[in-house]
């Protein structure tokens, strides 16, 4: 079984919200085959309390303006360390660096498979181009 197409849809907007508030490493997850109660996973994350409220706001207002969809939970909206919105379909969640960095929720997902996000650095950098101060090995 793989994420339902609208999913996959909503978790690319979702994920535009976000990188358009500079959300740093934005990953998603088709966890579908895993779990019963959702398609996909997104995570990302911001260096402060301030910017992951920012986050979470944009992917809210984008996903009310063009998909018509609101979180049927929020949680940790308050401390703004951690913010979980469950969609249903889709669960995001939006963490502090720190956080991230300690919970590494990547690691508890990583045998599903990854989401293309189709976000523009992830488009520029998908034909085979070096990324930015990368280097080919020779």
């Amino acid at each position: 079984m793989t994420a339902f197409p609208e999913s996959v849809e909503i978790i690319r907007t979702a994920a535009l919200a976000a990188d358009e508030k500079k959300a740093e490493n934005i990953v998603a997850f088709d966890v579908s085959d895993a779990l019963a109660i959702t398609d996909a996973f997104m995570v990302a994350s911001a260096p402060n309390e301030r910017q992951v409220a920012a986050v979470v706001d944009a992917i809210e207002d984008k996903l009310i303006q063009e998909h018509k969809v609101k979180p049927l939970r929020r949680e940790g909206r308050g401390e703004g360390r951690w913010v979980l919105l469950d969609f249903g379909d889709i669960v995001i969640h939006v963490l502090h660096d720190e956080d991230r960095a300690f919970y590494a929720l990547e690691r508890l997902w990583g045998d599903s498979p990854k989401i293309s996000l189709n976000l523009p650095e992830q488009v520029s950098t998908s034909n085979g181009d070096a990324a930015p101060g990368a280097s080919h090995a020779e």
